[in-house]
């Protein structure tokens, strides 16, 4: 089993949010698996054009590093994403990423996968960023275990059991992939994502001549 972290926190060696990341890693790690942590902040990721030539033929036109990490991510059986909240939402960082996976998102590329946020405050709302980076993980076809989070002006002696949590949460992380678990309304979201995704795929298949071949291959067509 293989459990990828990535953070978007630029504050390096200081970020509590990459803390976190890396506690969830070490408790899947206990539990026995392979981990894998990328700095996004330290990889160039170019700016989504919404050109989609990656619909058409499958690659992007950019060259930099996400597709090194795109390739990583569907490697891994589990994943685990971080990102402080910055005027509640996610960094930049993650956010130049995130929006790269348009393609991943029409078909469903994270199927099978299973993934937990974390994120952290100053001030509040860092569950608006977890909430947000677990809709993105389920949406693209994985299932979610939960979230870690802390607004750390409003709890400055709560960190340490937050870290705990997260150690936990990376435990729980490797149990629900060992299980194949299911959850009814995750399943429910995921069936409609794809009914949602194979309409779109369908109406475009002559320009989106990749996309309609990857559906055809997977036997949803």
């Amino acid at each position: 089993m293989k459990i990828i972290g990535l953070c978007a926190s630029p504050r390096g060696k200081k970020s509590s949010t990459m803390s976190l990341v890396k506690q969830g890693l070490l408790g899947s790690e206990k539990k026995g698996a392979k981990t894998e942590f990328i700095n996004l902040c330290k990889k160039e990721i170019k700016f989504c054009t919404g050109c989609g030539v990656c619909y058409k033929k499958g690659k992007c036109v950019h060259k930099d590093d996400f597709k090194d990490i795109l390739v990583a991510i569907l490697e891994s059986d589990g994943i685990i994403l971080g990102s402080p909240n910055y005027i509640n939402s996610v960094s930049a960082q993650m956010k130049v990423f995130l929006d790269r996976l348009a393609d991943s998102i029409h078909c469903q590329r994270f199927n099978g996968k299973y993934g937990f946020s974390v994120s952290t405050a100053g001030g509040s709302n860092s569950g608006l960023v977890c909430d947000y980076l677990n809709n993105t993980l389920l949406i693209l076809g994985a299932n979610t275990v939960g979230k870690i989070n802390i607004d750390i002006g409003a709890n400055p002696d709560g960190f340490s059991d937050v870290k705990d949590e997260a150690f936990l949460m990376g435990e729980k992380l490797f149990d629900a992939i060992e299980k194949k678990e299911t959850w009814p309304e995750q399943e429910m979201l995921h069936t409609e994502m794809r009914e949602r995704m194979k309409y779109i795929i369908t109406l475009n298949k002559d320009e989106w001549q990749s996309e309609y071949d990857y559906w055809k291959k997977q036997g949803w067509l």
